[in-house]
């Protein structure tokens, strides 16, 4: 099985373990994924989830035979989608989702890796977009996702220029949340998810659909708007002590 799932208290961590291949986004594990998320999104003991991947890559990207059939035609470009499937699975997850970066991050790799609401660094991490060094133009909403996760002139000089960067440099531009040593990165990330798997599920859920929607909205008042019908359903829910007034 090229993906395995195990359940640390309420967090999923999703383990892709397909050596040969570096972990890439084969037919067979894009199923498993789709499959693993729709389980685990069913599920309400499940209140957060980590993206992994087994030594020595986290995502060597999309599977080559798949590209290659797209590039002589053997496949129509809808099928694009389907070898995008799993991170894209990953990323409609309403959930808390954090991506633990333990070796390369390439391609559609690294889009799996921006999939994910937080990204946690290890030391031997390498996000590569290598779209364009392959010949091939970045997809899967790749350019939208980093240009949000670390500016234009980040984007540029990951995509057009080739720049890859380590768990440190990806740290320090943003593209990671944090970088620690490689023996800790599964259980920093684990123990980082838990922090929002202990929260109400759903309370956690909308909060991550704001987040998700904010970038749409064009002002602080919009914002507060926005807001005020969810604060004032989490208010009436009882999550939390009520206010003392004090």
């Amino acid at each position: 099985m090229p993906l395995h799932v195990e359940h640390v208290d309420r967090v999923a961590v999703l383990t892709l373990d397909d050596p040969e291949r570096r972990n890439a986004m084969t037919a067979p594990l894009v199923a498993e994924i789709v499959a693993a998320m729709d389980a685990i999104d069913a599920d309400p003991e499940v209140g957060a989830v980590v993206v992994t991947g087994a030594a020595p890559a986290f995502c060597s990207g999309a599977d080559v035979k798949a590209l290659a059939a797209m590039a002589d035609g053997t496949e129509e470009p809808a099928d694009v989608r389907d070898i995008y499937a799993g991170f894209l699975r990953i990323l409609e997850s309403p959930l808390p989702t954090v991506a633990a970066v333990n070796g390369p991050a390439v391609g559609a790799g690294c889009n799996l890796a921006l999939a994910c609401d937080v990204r946690i660094a290890g030391t031997s991490a390498i996000f590569d977009a290598r779209f364009l060094r392959i010949g091939i133009h970045p997809g899967g909403g790749h350019t939208w996702l980093l240009d949000r996760a670390v500016g234009p002139q980040a984007a540029a000089a990951m995509d057009l220029f080739g720049t890859r960067l380590d768990g440190r440099r990806a740290a320090e531009v943003g593209l990671a949340w944090e970088c620690v040593d490689d023996d800790a990165l599964r259980e920093h990330a684990i123990a980082f998810a838990a922090r929002a798997a202990v929260v109400p599920r759903e309370l956690a859920i909308r909060t991550k659909a704001t987040l998700r929607h904010t970038p749409t909205l064009t002002s602080h008042d919009a914002g507060m708007r926005f807001e005020l019908g969810h604060q004032i359903w989490s208010l009436r829910s009882g999550f939390g002590a009520a206010p003392s007034g004090r």
